[in-house]
């Protein structure tokens, strides 16, 4: 794994950093930072992953969505001290080289977006979801996405491409 050190031009005054060992999308980085930057800054600003979107900062749209450890967190009110040791999926993680996630298929094929800005915490989100429930019915679905919004579609075509996905993922499971 590549150890990137980053470091800011100039401290706030009289702030002290602190620095942290964090791994992001399968990337070691040890990063310089003052205690108070939150998570989705960090991201956006020190290492340049603007799929992290800032919506509302109190937590309420799910736009800033990234995976910790597996679990979806809001990195707009996440210090990135706290990310400190652990694992962070971005969305610019979901994806190889050659080719989309399934989940990022499904938002494809279902027409699971329009503006864009709230699809990569749903994205997550259902990442996390499909992790943990192969399986999931509609109703699954809706209740993981309920920390998400959307302010363009009714959530239909988000499920369904939850659901797609979920089914290509099972399929793939079965093929091996």
């Amino acid at each position: 794994m590549t150890i990137v050190h980053e470091v800011r031009d100039e401290p706030a005054a009289g702030v002290p950093e602190r620095r942290i060992t964090v791994t992001v999308n399968g990337a070691r980085r040890v990063v310089e930072c003052e205690p108070r930057l939150l998570l989705s800054h960090l991201l956006r600003q020190g290492l340049r992953l603007t799929g992290t979107h800032m919506g509302c900062d109190t937590t309420n749209c799910g736009a800033c969505t990234v995976l910790l450890d597996g679990t979806p967190v809001k990195s707009c009110t996440m210090l990135a001290v706290q990310a400190d040791g652990h694992e962070v999926t971005t969305v610019e993680g979901l994806a190889t080289a050659s080719e989309l996630h399934p989940v990022q298929e499904g938002f494809r094929e279902e027409h699971g977006l329009q503006c864009g800005f709230c699809t990569p915490g749903m994205m997550l989100a259902s990442k996390a979801l499909l992790d943990r429930d192969p399986d999931p019915s509609e109703e699954d679905v809706r209740w993981a996405l309920s920390g998400n919004l959307c302010r363009c579609t009714g959530y239909q075509n988000i499920v369904k491409s939850v659901l797609w996905a979920a089914a290509k993922l099972r399929s793939e499971r079965e093929d091996q």
